[in-house]
């Protein structure tokens, strides 16, 4: 299907005689089916983006002639969700290498602006009534995990970012409410640091340490907390070993969350190669991604629609020094299992 488009001489974007990139895209000109193949999501979700970023992109593009906004909101979409490098993208779209890397940067920049409009906790009512309907476990605020998205070796000699099965990763610590939208993305930290190094220097450990009511549900890598609760390693009663149950159908939501994204956003998918970017510049498209999940899901689209479902890695538990207990946080959960799964 042929799509109308103004070219430019590319000696007004700097890049040289010869070049040709994008100014004007007509949405209208194209189908339903061609936005959703090439770029990931339906019309009026694209629309909405395009609307929803106007200002800044046009604030990061005030030249005379610039690539609009629409034509950035595509290129980016595109990169994020076809796992190709900017190369391939640019070329299938018709705008140059350049115009390809300044539209995914100034989209990235954007969204990452917008992180705290789309990314927060919900009330504490709601979150409660949602989780109990899952499996019964009451009291839940969120589920936590923390997922490693393979990137480029570093220019540095930096190990930090080599994680424990040997690559090159950042560590994007998510917190899911029961319909998979994020309350929590941290999307910074070097791949090395394990999941608790992770926890506790978070700006979501500070956050909790002030909750009275409530609590989150981590796998059994992660410190039992009194806002935190974790598996019980070996259980013996009937009650227990009911209280994991729901524990793990509960808290396999961030699981099959971060899968979606995932399968949505392919540049993610370490199955299709890494990252190619520095490590600051990987987690803003991280949390970009993050960011157009949770939109999306406001939107109405599906969460789930595009979940793989290879089998879960079964997390190592966490070998804890007696002094480390929290002998608060096991009352808690042995009182919880008594009134609630016996």
């Amino acid at each position: 299907m042929a799509i109308p488009i103004a070219i430019l001489d590319c000696d007004l974007l700097l890049h040289g005689r010869g070049h040709k990139t994008l100014d004007r895209f007509d949405l209208d000109s194209v189908s339903d089916n061609f936005l959703l193949t090439q770029f990931g999501f339906p019309r009026g979700f694209i629309l909405y983006l395009v609307e929803l970023l106007r200002e800044g992109l046009c604030r990061r593009t005030q030249r005379s002639r610039a690539i609009s906004p629409e034509v950035q909101v595509l290129a980016a979409l595109g990169f994020y969700t076809s796992g190709s490098f900017q190369t391939s993208m640019g070329d299938t779209i018709g705008i140059s290498q350049a115009s390809m890397s300044r539209c995914v940067s100034n989209v990235t920049r954007a969204l990452v602006e917008k992180a705290p409009q789309f990314i927060m906790f919900n009330s504490r009512e709601q979150s409660f009534q949602e989780f109990q309907r899952v499996a019964g476990f009451p009291g839940v605020l969120g589920v936590l995990d923390c997922v490693q998205v393979a990137i480029k070796a570093p220019n540095s000699e930096d190990s930090s970012y080599v994680n424990k099965k040997g690559f090159h990763s950042v560590a994007c610590q998510l917190v899911s409410d029961a319909r998979g939208l994020l309350l929590s993305a941290e999307t910074h930290w070097p791949g090395g640091l394990q999941d608790t190094a992770v926890l506790e220097k978070s700006a979501l450990y500070k956050h909790m340490q002030d909750t009275e009511q409530g609590w989150l549900l981590g796998d059994s890598r992660y410190p039992l907390r009194k806002w935190l609760m974790t598996p019980v390693d070996c259980p013996e009663s009937p009650s227990e070993f009911r209280y994991n149950l729901a524990h793990t159908a509960t808290r396999e939501i961030v699981d099959r969350t971060f899968r979606a994204i995932q399968t949505r956003f392919r540049c993610l998918d370490g199955t299709k190669g890494y990252l190619q970017y520095s490590p600051e510049r990987s987690s803003s498209i991280l949390l970009a991604c993050c960011v157009l999940h949770n939109a999306s899901l406001q939107s109405g689209l599906d969460a789930w629609t595009l979940e793989r479902t290879e089998p879960l890695e079964q997390p190592k538990s966490l070998n804890q020094r007696p002094e480390d207990r929290d002998s608060q946080a096991e009352e808690l959960r042995r009182q919880l299992i008594f009134k609630h799964f016996s």
